[in-house]
């Protein structure tokens, strides 16, 4: 159903929706190079959704053109369907384009640094269909699932990325919560299987033992992903990648019970082999804090394909209190690094 113009109908009610972001472990398992070979495994990925939200308010438009804005990106004005799709906000072109609108201005506030490796760009498409999901829900009463949600943004994000895309953010920012989502490498079923891993109650303990830095340099995810996936394709570190979804299943189960200790074994077993295999997952600085973080008994990993953007460690409280100062020091270095004030957030996309 094309929406068409949306003036009249947001005038007097803008519409708007938000979505979270995410820290994770086993990341690119979820991009089918990778899932289907390895099916027999049953590969995995673990994300846990941070309240670090995307907000995206759609309101009316001066005219018919597609107006977007975005904080760390200049201001885009295109008419319906004249968009370039590799514009820095060439997915929320796309989106807008898939559901036919036209006169509307589209606004994006995120809590999270831009380009901070944190699925941002995913995140914001999700929020901006569920928003426009609800404006379809008003003309015909067809209400979008989470689950259509996260493959409607995923499927139009590959259509416009020309690379192969994961299904990861989509899923965070669609359920929240902590969840394992297996990849079933079937094209007759749903392409994941949900397992919440922590629930009520928990999710407030676990987020205790949770600590996430944005290192100050922005995260291009093409860049490595594209390293890994050459890398998996010509015959290289098959091993290794065996191995990490062996982890990412430990880590899973370990997350599930609340045993850290196995966790955080798991969690850096799986970045030292992907830092082995593409050093530059980790800079200078990230290579210090993920040493402290070791040195302190805890976890650390980069945040999705890693090149910059966030690094987060997993802990004991005590351990973590005692890393926090640490990691403070080190990211006083670069001025626009920073610890992110976030928790665990048990919702998804609304």
């Amino acid at each position: 159903m094309k929406l068409g113009n949306l003036a009249p109908i947001l005038d007097s009610q803008p519409i708007t929706a938000s979505a979270p972001c995410r820290v994770d472990i086993g990341g690119t398992l979820d991009i089918g190079s990778f899932h289907y070979p390895l099916r027999h495994q049953k590969p995995a990925t673990v994300n846990l959704a941070l309240d670090l939200r995307t907000e995206v308010r759609v309101q009316a438009g001066s005219d018919r053109r597609i107006r977007i804005a975005s904080a760390g990106f200049e201001d885009a004005v295109f008419g319906p369907g004249m968009a370039p799709y590799d514009h820095p906000l060439g997915l929320m072109f796309a989106v807008a384009d898939y559901f036919g609108i036209e006169g509307v201005h589209i606004r994006i506030r995120s809590a999270s640094p831009p380009k901070s490796g944190l699925g941002g760009s995913s995140v914001a498409a999700v929020a901006l269909i569920r928003a426009l999901s609800m404006v379809r829900e008003k003309m015909d009463g067809e209400e979008m699932s989470p689950d259509g949600t996260a493959l409607l943004a995923h499927a139009v994000e590959q259509g416009v990325a020309g690379v192969p895309c994961g299904l990861q953010d989509q899923l965070a920012a669609a359920f929240g919560g902590v969840n394992a989502w297996t990849w079933t490498a079937d094209p007759g079923r749903l392409p994941f299987i949900r397992r919440p891993l922590v629930t009520g109650q928990d999710l407030d303990r676990l987020s205790r033992h949770l600590l996430v830095a944005y290192l100050g340099v922005t995260h291009v995810s093409t860049d490595v992903n594209g390293t890994w996936i050459r890398q998996f394709i010509d015959g290289s570190h098959r091993k290794e990648w065996e191995e990490i979804v062996s982890l990412t299943q430990t880590f899973a189960d370990a997350i599930q019970r609340l045993d850290m200790d196995i966790a955080v074994e798991a969690m850096n077993r799986e970045t030292a082999i992907r830092k082995t295999m593409t050093p530059r997952v980790l800079d200078d600085l990230g290579d210090r804090l993920a040493a402290a973080a070791v040195r302190f008994g805890c976890g650390a990993r980069f945040t999705g394909a890693g090149g910059g953007g966030c690094l987060w460690a997993l802990g004991d409280p005590n351990n973590l209190a005692e890393l926090k100062p640490k990691w403070e020091r080190l990211l006083d270095r670069r001025s626009s690094a920073g610890i992110l004030d976030c928790r665990i957030d048990a919702e998804g996309v609304r």
